[in-house]
């Protein structure tokens, strides 16, 4: 079929370096899994980084994390890592304290709330990821989570929890 203004010529892709078009690949896989679970969210009324947060604080139930370690370890940062904690108190999903004896410091952990919710998402959470990603084979999965993780190697602190 000849090209016309409804069927134009379709233009090789071409990229400035590999470096560069495995970014854009990078970021246009990633625009596209994140709607998958914005779509989720919206649902429970949640960000996802506030699913992550509260997920990390389950992981340190019944302890709590003081809020700067908790924003060092979100999937993505936090610039106001007070507002979203505002917004998950609000709801009654965490709780705030600040020891006498340290007043620079804020715990927060979750509440009986939060672990419901959490609970309530866990499954649809895991119908979302095989959404995104269950169609790749396990092994491929695997060796794009070390390709991953050797990518960001250079760019992520000593002690992060990521590598």
């Amino acid at each position: 079929m000849p090209p016309s203004p409804a069927n134009p010529p379709r233009r090789a892709r071409r990229f400035d370096s590999p470096e560069q078009e495995v970014f854009l690949n990078l970021w246009r896989t990633y625009d596209r899994l994140r709607a998958l679970e914005e779509e989720l969210f919206a649902r429970w009324d949640l960000t996802p980084q506030q699913y992550n947060a509260l997920r990390l604080l389950r992981g340190e139930h019944p302890g709590a994390l003081p809020t700067l370690a908790l924003a060092a370890r979100l999937v993505s940062r936090a610039p106001d890592i007070t507002r979203l904690l505002d917004r998950l108190e609000a709801r009654g999903l965490v709780a705030r304290e600040r020891p006498a004896d340290n007043r620079r410091v804020v715990w927060v952990r979750i509440t009986p709330g939060g672990l419901a919710l959490l609970r309530e998402l866990d499954g649809p959470v895991r119908a979302c990821h095989a959404r995104q990603l269950g169609h790749l084979p396990r092994a491929s999965l695997r060796a794009l989570a070390a390709l991953l993780a050797e990518a960001r190697r250079p760019h992520e602190g000593p002690d992060s929890p990521w590598l």
